[in-house]
């Protein structure tokens, strides 16, 4: 079902886990398949010097996770704003298509801890 990257970014995930000095929180949360995902940014200067995830899901959730916080480190916060779900897809060699939407979570979690930077930062 899963790509050989799918299943090695799965098994050796980067940027696990809680970032304890957090400026940014975005989590979602998918009811429909039990997908939880939540992001922690560290933005400097409108720069993302550091991203971490928990995510409870499956193997695609979590790689897309993992992925999507790779992809962001060193960005701008409007580069990391266009970062789209077929961009993370991308990056991990395809998804199969029921599991297009854990790509779609990573996206809107990114999304999701921008707003809340950009609420405690007034704009």
């Amino acid at each position: 079902m899963y790509n050989d990257k799918v299943i090695e970014i799965f098994k050796n995930p980067k940027n696990i886990g809680e970032l304890k000095d957090a400026n940014a929180i975005g989590t979602i949360g998918n009811a429909s398949c039990g997908d939880i995902m939540q992001v922690y940014l560290k933005i400097e200067n409108n720069i993302i010097v550091d991203a971490k995830f928990k995510t409870f899901g499956c193997a695609a959730a979590i790689a897309a996770s993992s992925v999507a916080t790779e992809m962001i480190i060193g960005k701008t916060i409007e580069e990391a704003l266009s970062l789209k779900n077929a961009d993370v897809v991308a990056e991990l060699g395809g998804l199969p298509a029921q599991k297009i939407h854990c790509s779609v979570l990573a996206e809107e979690a990114i999304q999701a801890a921008i707003k809340d930077y950009k609420e405690k930062n007034n704009g």
